[in-house]
């Protein structure tokens, strides 16, 4: 039992410094690619309107703000200034998703984003979006980038497209530092070890991100509490959450097997899915031990069972809002697919990890 634990190691390791290695050497370079078009577009809009200032810097080799969905696919958050005059309201109304609501007592012309204010007293985030979205519309046709650079069409979101290879979203948002969302206040579950309470200090200090995109969990609910919503975000709660252990290392072989192998007909899963099932995972696995490098193999299979009967049971629950299926609106067919590919690549690795030299 040991001897084929060791060996499913061994060549989980060789898999992740031959494969994982040079996939994150790549999506690098696309980074800096990526980043530099961005970058140009945003000078341009700050140029034309000084509210919407660039927050795309770069910090010990990573850039702040981008995620990455795919090899060629990101998603760069835009941080606005001065949210001051508002209060947070996640009521649970919507889910995954909250509103902000001028303080009592505020005036309107307090805010920076006066214009933007529902006669509720809401800071809409769709008006928002759609003022950002005429902006760089108008930048893609300044910028120096303008021959290799143009605006995906037909979405609300503001979407470029780089070199007909690679398609970045550009999300206006506010950081919401200090404060936690009444929505995952449930968080940590009282009866589980992990993560400690010092961990849990500092992903709470994180905080989370409001971010003005189409929420998934609301489509067809058309309210005006829809086009007004903020969509809850946790980046950086859920990268302080990995640290540790063989986590990261986890996380990297499951993107690299998704992109490899279960990139999809209708997209029913991508990094995002791989990660939760981590957090997941190390719930199930409190201790740190849990997570040594001999203990790799084991974390691997453990998230690509429970992935499978994610798929199964068409639902996927998000780590801090379990709320809101992941799930919501993929094709039931592209899902039942997704599973039986995953299953296939399971089966694979834990019968014959060898195989991993030609998956």
């Amino acid at each position: 039992m040991i001897a084929a634990q060791a060996k499913l190691v061994y060549h989980l390791n060789k898999y992740y410094n031959e494969k994982c290695q040079s996939r994150k050497a790549a999506i690098s370079k696309t980074i800096r690619e990526v980043c530099k078009v961005v970058s140009d577009v945003l000078k341009e809009v700050e140029v034309q309107e000084p509210r919407f200032i660039s927050s795309l810097n770069e910090m010990d080799n990573r850039f702040e703000g981008l995620e990455v969905i795919s090899p060629t696919e990101f998603e760069v958050v835009l941080y606005l200034n001065q949210m001051g005059v508002f209060n947070f309201v996640d009521d649970g109304s919507l889910p995954g998703c909250a509103v902000l609501k001028l303080s009592d007592g505020r005036k309107r012309s307090m805010s920076l984003w006066v214009e933007f204010i529902t006669a509720s007293g809401y800071l809409s985030a769709r008006k928002i979006r759609s003022r950002f979205q005429t902006l760089v519309a108008q930048a893609v046709d300044k910028c120096s980038y303008r021959d290799v650079v143009k605006m995906v069409a037909d979405t609300s979101e503001v979407k470029l497209r780089i070199r007909d290879r690679y398609v970045v979203q550009i999300t206006p948002a506010f950081k919401c530092t200090g404060i936690w969302p009444r929505s995952a206040a449930h968080w940590p579950l009282p009866h589980i070890p992990w993560p400690g309470p010092n961990r849990v200090a500092e992903v709470k200090a994180e905080g989370f991100n409001l971010l003005s995109k189409e929420c998934y969990s609301l489509n067809g609910k058309q309210s005006s509490a829809e086009s007004d919503a903020w969509v809850l975000q946790f980046a950086e709660a859920e990268n302080r959450l990995l640290l540790g252990g063989c986590r990261k290392k986890c996380l990297s072989l499951l993107k690299t097997l998704r992109d490899r192998h279960l990139e999809l007909p209708g997209q029913p899963l991508n990094n995002y899915h791989m990660k939760t099932l981590v957090s997941y995972e190390c719930e199930k696995h409190p201790r740190e031990s849990d997570w040594d490098e001999n203990c790799l193999g084991d974390r691997l299979n453990g998230i690509l069972l429970q992935l499978i009967s994610c798929l199964q049971c068409r639902r996927c629950p998000h780590y801090f809002l379990p709320n809101l299926d992941l799930f919501q609106g993929k094709p039931h067919s592209g899902l039942e697919n997704a599973a039986k590919q995953t299953w296939r690549l399971a089966r694979e690795i834990l019968t014959n990890p060898k195989s991993l030299e030609k998956l």
